[in-house]
C-alpha cells in the first residue's frame, strides 16, 4: 500500500472535523502526489504532540524558520510507509527522545490547514499525540531554536491556538485535563 493509499484510508477512518477531513480527502483524490512537498498545491504534514502524561507536561520546539512553539512535524518522505510513521518519525527526529516514542492509538487527534509561502500553498497537517517514556530525556535538533517542555497550563500562553487545541484533543483522548 503506498503512503497516499493509507492517508486515505486514514482520513477516511477519522471521525471527527468532517468538513476539514472532506477538504484533505478531496485533496488527495485530485492529487496523487498530495502526500509530499512538490505538490504545490499543497500537501499532507505529519505531526505528533509529545506528551509526558505522568508529569502533566508537554514537549514543544521553537521552530527555527517560524519562531513559533509548535508540535513536532514536517513533511512525509519517501520512506514513510504510512502516516503515523511520518508523525513518529518527526517527533522522534525533533525531540531526540531516540526510543520509547509511541502514538496514541486511535489514529490522528486533529486536522490542521494552514497556509504557507509559495510554491506551495498549504499544508494539511494530520496531527497526532506521542507519548513520552518515563524519564525521556530531549536533545535539541538542526531544525529548533529550542526544545522546552511545558505544563499543560503554560501551553496557552507560549504557543498558537492550533497547538492548544491538539492539547486539549490529546488530553480528551488521554481521559481529562490531568492527564
Amino acid at each position: 500500500m503506498s503512503l497516499h493509499d493509507d492517508a486515505v484510508l486514514v482520513l477516511k477512518r477519522y471521525e471527527d472535523q468532517p468538513d476539514l477531513r472532506e477538504v484533505y480527502l478531496e485533496h488527495l483524490a485530485a492529487h496523487p502526489d498530495g502526500v509530499y512537498k512538490p505538490c504545490t498545491a499543497g500537501h499532507l504534514t505529519g505531526s505528533a504532540l509529545v506528551v509526558d502524561p505522568e508529569r502533566g507536561r508537554v514537549l514543544l520546539t521553537l521552530h527555527k524558520k517560524l519562531g513559533m512553539w509548535l508540535q513536532m512535524g514536517g513533511h512525509c518522505e519517501p520512506g514513510d510507509a504510512t502516516l503515523a510513521d511520518a508523525a513518529l518519525r518527526e517527533a522522534v527526529e525533533e525531540s531526540g527522545i531516540a526510543s520509547g516514542l509511541t502514538l496514541l492509538p486511535g489514529g490522528p487527534v486533529r486536522l490542521d490547514r494552514h497556509p504557507i509561502p509559495a510554491p506551495c500553498h498549504w499544508h494539511l497537517d494530520v496531527q497526532y499525540a506521542a507519548l513520552a517514556p518515563a524519564g525521556a530525556v530531549a536533545e535539541i535538533s538542526e531544525e529548533s531554536l529550542d526544545l522546552r517542555w511545558f505544563p499543560y497550563a503554560e501551553v496557552a500562553a507560549v504557543a498558537d491556538t492550533s497547538v492548544v487545541l491538539l492539547l486539549e484533543a490529546t488530553l480528551a483522548r488521554l481521559g481529562g485535563p490531568g492527564r
